[in-house]
């Protein structure tokens, strides 16, 4: 099994570090994934890890079964007519890492003459928790199922498939909704050291606590506010501090957040 990843920015090298850490996983050895960018300098910590890496996006993705593509949106037009007459249609999977592009854009690009029909391919949108192997990616399949894809990503995290009118609501939720746990994160931390806590210790309280809220609703069935009324006694603190919150406007922000962030 071989991969390529076009594309070495944020995303695209939080994939590479992602796969090179499940080795033997997915990938047999780090040297199986190629990687492709036109700047030398974000290639050198993977080509330290053992990845192949190389300037030729079409070098890049000869022989590779999945082939994963990472670039601004306005480019994947472009770098899929430079790479897909040196991809094997009938066995490589593609995968694109990009924003606002639909399948039918891909379906239409993908054509070629040469090839009787189209390859399986999918969109895959995963957040940077990639690296950590604790994304939430979402994967809307174009030409039927993209079992590597799928396989890929879910050793990177959470692999889920969905329909393509669910992705931009799933975007808003999980890729930039990253951002926003990590700005809740930053600001209950600074709340933690008006009250006299060292940053760096609260920053531990905080995200262990974090950690034991998502653990409490990963059992079947249950729910945010089962878990919340255990905790909000009768005139007790935590129900002064919630209503406090949402004085403040806190369900309001958050899905006037989500909303704004969801491509229209």
């Amino acid at each position: 099994m071989k991969a390529a990843i076009i594309g070495a920015g944020a995303m695209g090298s939080a994939i590479a570090r992602g796969l090179i850490a499940t080795v033997p996983g997915f990938l047999e050895a780090p040297a199986d994934l190629s990687v492709a960018n036109p700047s030398p300098g974000k290639l050198d910590p993977l080509a330290r890890s053992g990845a192949y890496t190389t300037s030729s996006d079409t070098e890049a993705v000869r022989g590779a079964s999945l082939v994963i593509l990472c670039v601004k949106p306005w480019l994947v037009e472009q770098v899929i007519s430079e790479i897909k007459d040196h991809i094997d249609y009938s066995s490589a999977e593609i995968a694109v890492v990009a924003a606002q592009v639909s399948i039918s854009d891909l379906r239409t690009w993908l054509h070629k003459d040469s090839a009787p029909a189209l390859p399986s391919f999918c969109i895959a949108m995963p957040n940077t928790a990639v690296s950590t192997l604790r994304s939430m990616t979402f994967i809307v399949n174009g030409n039927g199922r993209c079992p590597l894809a799928t396989q890929a990503f879910s050793l990177l995290g959470e692999a889920m498939e969905i329909e393509e009118k669910l992705l931009p609501a799933a975007t808003s939720l999980a890729s930039c909704g990253i951002a926003y746990a990590l700005r809740y994160i930053r600001a209950a931390v600074e709340g933690g050291v008006e009250l006299g806590v060292r940053p760096q210790l609260a920053q531990k309280m905080v995200l262990q606590t974090l950690i034991g809220a998502a653990s409490l609703l990963s059992s079947p069935g249950s729910h945010p506010e089962s878990e919340i009324d255990k905790v909000t006694t009768p005139g007790g603190l935590t129900i002064r501090g919630l209503n406090a919150m949402e004085h403040s406007g806190f369900t309001s922000a958050v899905i006037n957040g989500l909303k704004a962030s969801t491509p229209q």
